[in-house]
């Protein structure tokens, strides 16, 4: 399983592991060389749950000394003003500033901001193909502490929905009901997993 463990400290919540594959290995491998960035800026987009506040602290974390790197994460939230003073600030103190918002559809309103984002590295994740699913399936499920192998990959993926937010609101939800029955989560609990997030009948296969 390919993965880059984050430099967080033991205890910390959240995953401690980026699982990486076709979505979004170009997004980590970019993330490495940011001194090739044009005006030394990033622009991460992704679906939800993808993980891109994880690859920004990952980001923020890597340099080499204080204030060489920068990740704004949720910036579609900020004001557009405030965060045009801070790309301005970053240029001034060569700072490599990455710049995480949601979906690709993020519009920017004052023209400066736009122009100077416009010409960053624009960067997307995208979503999960099987293989990736797969290993992200495994990984959410270690996390909580869940026994589950290729034989639950081979049954799940295909019928799971295809997003990074729907495999782990399955995984959620076979830790729930393993915990409920106080049993391993072997066939019938992941049946009933499907069941649950995609109503009765036989699941979808994709």
């Amino acid at each position: 399983m390919n993965q880059i463990a984050l430099p967080f400290p033991l205890g910390s919540p959240g995953p401690a592991r980026i699982v990486l594959g076709e979505a979004n290995r170009h997004v980590a491998e970019a993330l490495q060389v940011s001194q090739s960035w044009p005006f030394g800026t990033a622009v991460l987009t992704g679906p939800p749950r993808s993980g891109k506040s994880l690859l920004a602290r990952w980001f923020a974390r890597g340099g080499q000394s204080a204030g060489e790197r920068e990740a704004i994460d949720n910036a579609q939230l900020l004001d557009e003003a405030a965060l045009f003073h801070r790309w301005n600030r970053a240029q001034e103190e060569g700072t490599r500033l990455l710049i995480v918002a949601g979906e690709p559809s993020w519009r920017i309103v004052l023209p400066d901001l736009a122009s100077r984002l416009g010409a960053a590295l624009q960067l997307e994740i995208g979503l999960p193909d099987d293989i990736l699913a797969g290993e992200l399936l495994l990984s959410l499920a270690a996390e909580r502490g869940l026994v589950l192998g290729e034989e639950a990959v081979h049954y799940l993926v295909p019928r799971a929905g295809r997003s990074w937010a729907e495999i782990e609101r399955l995984v959620v939800m076979i830790d729930r009901l393993s915990l409920e029955r106080k049993a391993p989560p072997t066939l019938g609990i992941w049946r009933s997993a499907l069941e649950a997030l995609y109503g009765p009948g036989e699941p979808r296969l994709l």
